[in-house]
């Protein structure tokens, strides 16, 4: 696990990272599918399961160098780095273009999806008794919550906390996407998209000397609700990577099958074809939350036009959408190839 890496691994697995932090900001797309599918799935786990009391000791003893390398400090760190510079560039770029090109940015992840199925599926030979009612039950859940309607938004702190600790599943579980979660929680907007551009914005004016932000009631409640997020997010990673790596260690297959099931029946969730219903009072007025967004009731799915040139575009980005999972398969067998001939010489 710990094995050297090339300067090129470590631009790579920052590039992951961008990837990861880009996909667990839209709703349906899981970042957990990007580990998988980039061949660093287990690693992640693995060196999550590290921060435990055994690192804290290291940690509060000043042995920094030997906690750096007992949770494989420099892995996690470069992908923590690639999802933190993902949130405050490439998925600002992906809210424009969902908002403008909405249709195309699901048609490529709904291809990444289809190809990350193909992806998981044709090295894995281990269907039987045990795996093919797990891949059902994964693929019963998958389909279940697509259909799932979202709650109203509840700044609760507890339950802030909580939605820290559910929406990360997406980063841990691929198939599981944590922003859809929140949608379902109701807090999608509240801790996705304000939190991080109130979080943004504070930096951008503090940058330039302006510290203004902090006589800001608003500014301030919406940084302690991003606080509270972080903290519930990291508890649930450390927490939900010990459960994972216990599973994939003692039952790696029915995992593996429940994982494929899961990301098969999420497929739902991100089908490009489809128009959101908003909650609408008695009168047929929409409804709004606090922030004065439309509130999201689900979304209405449809056949595509083939007569259209935009249907025929929409296939053309979930083509390109698998073909991205292929050239990541195809750079992950090269990576596998050039370590062996290391080996060797």
């Amino acid at each position: 696990m710990h094995q050297p890496r090339t300067f090129l691994d470590n631009f790579f697995l920052v590039i992951k990272g961008l990837c990861m932090g880009a996909a667990n900001k839209v709703p349906g797309v899981s970042g957990g599918i990007v580990a998988f599918v980039g061949g660093f799935y287990e690693e992640f786990i693995y060196s999550l399961q590290k921060i435990n009391s055994k690192a804290f000791k290291l940690l509060l003893n000043g042995r920094f160098k030997s906690f750096y390398q007992y949770t494989n400090g420099q892995f996690l760190l470069l992908l923590i780095f690639g999802m933190l510079v993902s949130y405050f560039s490439i998925s600002r770029v992906l809210d424009f273009f969902l908002e403008q090109k909405e249709l195309f940015v699901w048609a490529s992840f709904f291809g990444m999806i289809l190809g990350s199925i193909y992806f998981i599926s044709k090295d894995f030979n281990h269907w039987n008794k045990r795996t093919i009612p797990a891949g059902i039950i994964g693929l019963v859940i998958g389909i279940s919550i697509s259909f799932l309607s979202p709650a109203r938004e509840n700044d609760n702190l507890f339950f802030i906390f909580f939605c820290g600790i559910i929406s990360v599943s997406g980063m841990t579980l691929p198939g599981l996407s944590g922003s859809f979660i929140l949608i379902l929680m109701g807090n999608y907007v509240l801790l996705l998209v304000d939190s991080v551009n109130a979080l943004y914005d504070t930096f951008s004016e503090m940058f330039s000397g302006d510290f203004g932000f902090m006589d800001n009631p608003k500014r301030m409640e919406t940084l302690k609700i991003l606080a509270v997020f972080t903290l519930g997010s990291a508890t649930g990673l450390v927490t939900f990577s010990h459960l994972l790596s216990y599973l994939l260690k003692h039952y790696k297959a029915s995992s593996t099958a429940i994982i494929l099931g899961f990301i098969t029946g999420s497929l739902g969730v991100v089908w490009p074809w489809k128009r959101t219903m908003y909650k609408m009072d008695t009168l047929g007025n929409v409804l709004l939350d606090s922030n004065g967004d439309k509130i999201v009731l689900n979304y209405e799915r449809y056949l595509p036009n083939l007569a259209t040139p935009e249907t025929w575009w929409a296939i053309f980005f979930v083509i390109l959408g698998i073909l991205v999972l292929l050239i990541l398969d195809w750079y992950g067998k090269n990576r596998k190839e050039r370590k062996q001939v290391r080996t060797l010489r």
